[in-house]
């Protein structure tokens, strides 16, 4: 039997609202009320909790430091898949074949990886276009669950849609018996790919610097300051003559000033 979810109040949804704020940077808009009951009611069931006022008191005693984790993961977790916005991939095809014979390895940086289609789709780009000069992918996020998903590399047959076949052909393989249904990212490109959990929210060092950064589909769920202070963040890490990506939905206008705009969505540090 489904277990019928705990109702809310305004009180403790605002509670939760303001943590996620804190941690994440993420503004939780009355909209997703319905979207956090039904992630976070399976903990307060797990804690034998009845409302969600304890729960945020487990939470606050630090008493069980792994469960804030756990709520991070649940509340920041979001959709995506391979190749999302190709008009993007084209693109970074257009850059490596202009600096092909580039000195230095190309790095590129996947700013909110997720479980790490983004980072994979990069990849294998790369390998394609980049024979001549190194390369590498970094994927964070601040989820340790979907960081865990993307180091493994394997995804579920219903989800490689975006996928070009030749690239699916050399840099995927289908699992069999026990992994049918599943497809695994060649050992040899997930060697290229590393992740690692960021907050992008706070001061950001040991990453190094990026000729590419993408950060897609994640500043919708910031308010301006926030969008402000994550970009501020990232912008030290780009190289000159870089670039920075935001998703379809997404805009740096009013957000820096240290970008010019080589198409929408698509920046380039002058600096």
């Amino acid at each position: 039997m489904n277990e019928v979810p705990l109702p809310i109040t305004d009180q403790e949804f605002a509670l939760f609202q303001r943590l996620i704020y804190k941690l994440a940077g993420i503004s939780l808009s009355d909209a997703k009320r319905t979207l956090l009951v039904g992630r976070l009611g399976r903990r307060l069931n797990h804690h034998c909790l009845a409302t969600y006022t304890q729960y945020h008191r487990l939470l606050m005693s630090g008493e069980q430091p792994d469960e804030l984790q756990k709520m991070v993961d649940l509340l920041t977790t979001n959709e995506t898949y391979f190749f999302r916005e190709p008009q993007h991939f084209d693109f970074l095809r257009q850059v490596l074949r202009q600096e092909r014979r580039a000195p230095g390895t190309f790095r590129i940086w996947s700013g909110a990886s997720s479980s790490g289609e983004e980072a994979y789709s990069m990849a294998m780009v790369l390998a394609e276009e980049c024979t001549d000069r190194p390369w590498q992918v970094f994927g964070s996020d601040i989820s340790l669950t979907v960081l865990a998903k993307a180091q493994a590399g394997v995804y579920s047959q219903e989800r490689i849609s975006g996928i070009p076949p030749a690239c699916l052909r050399k840099y995927c393989l289908k699992g069999v018996r026990a992994q049918e249904g599943k497809l695994l990212i060649d050992a040899g490109l997930r060697q290229k790919v590393s992740f690692a959990q960021v907050n992008l929210t706070l001061p950001i060092t040991g990453v190094g610097d990026f000729d590419v950064i993408f950060l897609r589909n994640v500043m919708i769920y910031f308010d301006a300051p926030t969008k402000r202070k994550v970009v501020e963040n990232m912008l030290p890490h780009l190289k000159r003559g870089g670039y920075f990506i935001v998703g379809h939905s997404e805009s740096l206008t009013g957000i820096t000033d240290r970008l010019q705009v080589v198409k929408p969505t698509i920046y380039r540090n002058p600096s």
